[in-house]
């Protein structure tokens, strides 16, 4: 019988074969139409500069989106809007509508900062006891039921009712035109979707309308770069949002009114119910009140010091709050006597990364379900006690204890988050944008949109759910622990940095578990270095994997760092002799994250402007 059997499955693995090998054989699967595109990716940037206002984002169409809406008499909330519809658009593979935003503003009248938690919430359904039944041990990666309730909706439309001045039609305009018209496929979208054969055809038979969407139904056709790239569906959507808009606004003239109902047609009309459709056919999660019930929030943002600058960003739902933790365990060691990026320097704040991420590993949670020590973590006594765990020339042979702190649940989170993680090969998972904007106000926006299609879209709307639930965890001790309607500790962060209580700078990045480490890197090349805004950004960068990943299903490397070239080239053997595994990266990957960045000069009011040729990031100003 088994014989039999065997012999059944190797005839249908031979017709699978023969199948795709005629098909890449006989259907065409060179380029369709080409577009002229001088594509930024891997090319030297120098720093832009302008006194009116700036743009710097994840490619050059969402930049230019910024510019235009804040020359035609937008503020840089709205811009913010228009050039996030169209990064959704432009690289929707890696930020889509209607994903994870998290956001950072700075409103220069008010002379505050503020943070809008822009991450979804998992459905109702979703528990712990439902995956482990069917034998999960991690959130599984490609399953519809990893799909997060949706955010950026949400953040839209709560941004452009408190601080915009534009209506949604306006700003929506952008993303539908290029949606319909077309963009040149670009590098980061091959890097990104340049599966081979058997993995196109397997993806067709998994998501076929991802298929559809990404490869215009053609599995056996490669994407090739420059050929015009449409998102009809998506165009379709984003316009019934808009239309719904119009119609209240065409009925009583009320700004807010009809914005409104653009989130209602969204959450509590016809694409919740699709999306609600959709779920229940294939297996999903979703109902109706888990979308109508969502919503975001206005927060106040947690805060660091290093010197006499205060780091901005969002609160423990995501892992933003590392970036002033590591800051502030630097903060007092003279980093100016080592050589930079010397071995001395890297071990020091690889170190001081390691300690913060063992802090993010043992109590970073939703707030609004764990109860996260955040006075503490982001003290000055709490990072003087995290230095003295330092080990001088000798690195952590695996991820170091995190600081205990004085709460109940201190003795479990510290034990929970020192416990043996299974080994895992690190893949590095491509998702996040970033975009930052300052207008002439001085307003100034710090957004980091995120999700990927991972999990079959949602049929004839072009919207991606994404797989975000794959960064909770399966273990109800863990402060990332899945529980229906809570928030996972999401990678995407956004950042803002004051000087002496004026604003100097609006920074972030993609890159998963490097978005915290880049943004320090970036940090300390300004501020300790003495470097411009895009030598700062350019320089080589070292990472650590000295922790639990926060993707599904967590892989953990003890004691291994990668490199970046010329680094690894350079350094290698000397950080081994500390006792690092070393890793070699290739110079400029976008494995090491692409850091956009703007600043402002408080004596000139002159706005400086850096982006990072890891990707397609660009940044102009006027």
């Amino acid at each position: 019988m088994k014989k039999k059997l065997f012999k059944i499955i190797g005839i249908l693995l031979s017709l699978i074969t023969v199948m795709i090998l005629l098909a890449w054989i006989i259907l065409p699967t060179g380029p369709r139409e080409r577009m002229e595109f001088e594509d930024p990716y891997r090319v030297e940037r120098v720093s832009v500069k302008g006194f009116k206002h700036m743009a710097s984002t994840g490619n050059p169409w969402t930049t230019r989106t910024a510019i235009d809406v804040l020359e035609r008499g937008g503020n840089a909330f709205d811009a913010a809007v228009a050039s996030l519809l169209v990064l959704n658009v432009t690289y929707g593979e890696a930020a889509s509508f209607p994903g994870v935003s998290p956001l950072i503003i700075y409103h220069a009248g008010m002379n505050r900062v503020m943070s809008y938690c822009g991450a979804g919430t998992a459905p109702g359904k979703a528990t712990i006891d439902l995956f482990r039944n069917d034998g999960h041990e991690t959130v599984p990666v490609n399953d519809i039921r990893s799909q997060l309730i949706p955010a950026s909706p949400d953040m839209i439309i709560e941004l452009l009712k408190r601080y915009g001045t534009m209506s949604f039609n306006q700003l929506s305009a952008y993303a539908i035109t290029i949606a319909r018209e077309g963009f040149p496929v670009h590098h980061m979208m091959l890097n990104n979707l340049g599966l081979n054969l058997v993995e196109r055809f397997g993806f067709n038979l998994l998501m076929p309308y991802n298929v559809k969407v990404y490869l215009d139904g053609q599995w056996w056709r490669p994407l090739h770069h420059k050929e015009r790239f449409t998102r009809p569906d998506l165009a379709a959507t984003l316009q019934s949002l808009a239309d719904a808009e119009k119609l209240v606004l065409n009925q009583t003239g009320n700004r807010d009114a009809g914005l409104q109902a653009v989130r209602d047609y969204f959450y509590d009309g016809p694409i919740a119910d699709t999306i609600v459709q959709f779920h229940r056919e294939e297996g999903g999660l979703f109902t109706r009140d888990d979308l109508s019930g969502y919503h975001g929030y206005w927060e106040k943002p947690l805060t660091g010091t290093y010197r006499d600058y205060t780091i901005y960003t969002n609160r423990t739902w995501c892992q933003g709050a590392v970036t002033p933790m590591v800051l502030q365990i630097l903060e007092g060691i003279d980093l100016k006597s080592m050589k930079h990026n010397s071995p001395q320097y890297m071990h020091t704040v690889l170190q001081a990364i390691e300690l913060a991420m063992a802090d993010r590993e043992a109590y970073f949670g939703d707030p609004d379900y764990v109860d996260v020590p955040v006075d503490i973590l982001l003290s000055k006594d709490f990072a003087i006690k995290r230095k003295q765990q330092m080990t001088p020339g000798k690195a952590f042979e695996k991820m170091p204890l995190p600081g205990p702190v004085a709460t109940k649940k201190s003795a479990h989170t510290v034990q929970a988050a020192h416990r043996n993680y299974a080994l895992a090969d690190t893949s590095y998972i491509h998702d996040t944008s970033y975009i930052c904007i300052v207008d002439g106000e001085g307003n100034a926006v710090s957004l980091t949109p995120s999700d990927f299609p991972k999990t079959p879209m949602v049929p004839g709307t072009g919207l991606t759910l994404g797989n975000r639930m794959t960064q909770f965890r399966l273990d109800p001790d863990h402060p990332a622990a899945l529980v229906p309607g809570k928030r996972p500790r999401i990678t995407p962060n956004a950042s803002m940095v004051m000087q002496d209580g004026k604003f100097f700078m609006t920074f972030g990045t993609p890159g998963g578990d490097m978005q915290t480490q880049a943004q320090v890197q970036v940090f300390l090349n300004l501020v300790v270095w003495g470097m411009n805004i895009q030598d700062a950004i350019d320089e080589p960068r070292f990472r650590s994997l000295n922790f639990p990943g926060s993707f599904s299903p967590h892989p953990y490397e003890p004691g291994t760092i990668v490199l970046e070239q010329p680094l690894y080239g350079k350094h290698a053997n000397a950080m081994e002799d500390m006792g690092y595994s070393v890793k070699e990266g290739e110079r400029f990957d976008f494995y090491f994250s692409a850091v956009c960045a703007i600043m402002c000069d408080p004596e000139t009011g002159m706005l400086t402007g850096g982006a990072d040729e890891r990707e397609e990031s660009w940044a102009e100003g006027r």
